[in-house]
């Protein structure tokens, strides 16, 4: 963001006001913590603030500072379609196209009000006011944290905000083991614990937040369904909708057990199907130079971050799954390992 339009954000702000945070579908924590974090400072500012998701997210972040004031547009879309319709400022975060939010999207295109999208995704796209995006950036809740510090807020920066972005920060950077996690990432993590986040208790209840038959269902992903194709350095593996009823599944039950493979070795490439509702949705992991993000792009409607992407099939899972297997050929090159 340039002075200028730092200047105007403060401008627009500086009076309490009825602001909209709304996220991306199936909200993770990175989406949920830079939602509340965001939504837990404007209530300091005196603004009436409404976050808003266009579908439920996983319990393991119900216990995020603000949570219960969520609403979900997909349990109650006339509540949320109302408080979108009455927002003098609407927050669009870690997301970067409207139909990353689904129908959620068109009361978000309906309002005139201005908009800001704060998110770290490849090529967003130009439909807001006002844009801080930063790909370099670990996560949107270190993008949050900028932000705060550009309105000259840091020291607003309260226990129940450094909870959220820390969460956000943690959840995106696998634990600040990925490439993205950089020294201004370790910088301001330093500076949310400083300001009360608690970062011990917050993994707890992130990750030791487990029910039997979740990880009877991550098992059973990795015994029974891993399937590894060595030519490709690739790893693919899958979910129906008769395993997921067979293990009761509930959302957030398959969070990260995509970059599983990818502990392989010989496995620059994962792929992960799951069947819902009929539509076959896909998360993408790479390690190396390998775009997930265009792959997704290319071939499953998505898109997302060079090493982490997602996308979704309207075909059934096997005709999917045929499909993946068919294109992979064509980045032969590019995902062969040289054996030492």
């Amino acid at each position: 963001m340039t002075a200028t339009e730092i200047k105007k954000v403060k401008a627009l702000l500086s009076k309490p006001k009825n602001i909209v945070i709304v996220t991306h579908w199936s909200p993770d924590g990175d989406a949920m913590g830079s939602s509340l974090g965001l939504y837990n400072y404007l209530l300091l500012k005196k603004h009436k603030v409404q976050v808003v998701t266009p579908n439920d997210y996983p319990d393991f972040l119900n216990w995020l500072p603000g949570n219960k004031k969520v609403i979900n547009f997909s349990a109650d879309a006339k509540a949320a379609t109302l408080k979108v319709a009455k927002a003098d400022f609407i927050f669009c975060l870690d997301f970067n196209s409207l139909k990353r939010i689904d129908l959620l999207g068109q009361e978000v295109a309906k309002s005139d009000v201005p908009k800001m999208i704060i998110d770290h995704h490849l090529q967003p796209e130009d439909f807001a006011d006002f844009l801080l995006h930063d790909v370099k950036a670990s996560s949107t809740c270190e993008l949050i944290y900028d932000f705060i510090e550009l309105l000259g807020d840091k020291k607003k920066i309260t226990k129940e905000v450094a909870d959220c972005l820390y969460t956000g920060i943690m959840t995106d950077t696998g634990s600040f083991r990925y490439p993205s996690t950089t020294a201004r990432t370790h910088t301001v993590v330093a500076e949310l614990i400083k300001a009360g986040a608690e970062n011990g208790a917050i993994h707890r209840l992130v990750y030791d937040n487990n029910t039997e038959n979740r990880l009877k269902l991550l098992g059973y992903c990795l015994s029974e369904k891993l399937n590894v194709i060595e030519e490709y350095s690739a790893a693919y593996f899958y979910l129906d909708q008769h395993d997921l009823e067979k293990f009761n599944y509930k959302k957030g039950d398959t969070e990260g057990i995509v970059n599983c493979p990818l502990s392989i070795k010989s496995v620059q490439f994962s792929a992960f199907f799951v069947e819902r509702d009929g539509i076959i949705k896909i998360s993408f992991r790479s390690k190396g130079k390998f775009d997930v993000n265009k792959f997704a792009r290319d071939h499953f409607n998505g898109g997302g971050h060079a090493n982490a992407a997602g996308g979704m099939s309207n075909l059934s899972i096997k005709e999917t799954i045929a499909k993946f297997i068919e294109v992979l050929p064509a980045y032969h090159k590019q995902l062969s390992v040289k054996k030492k």
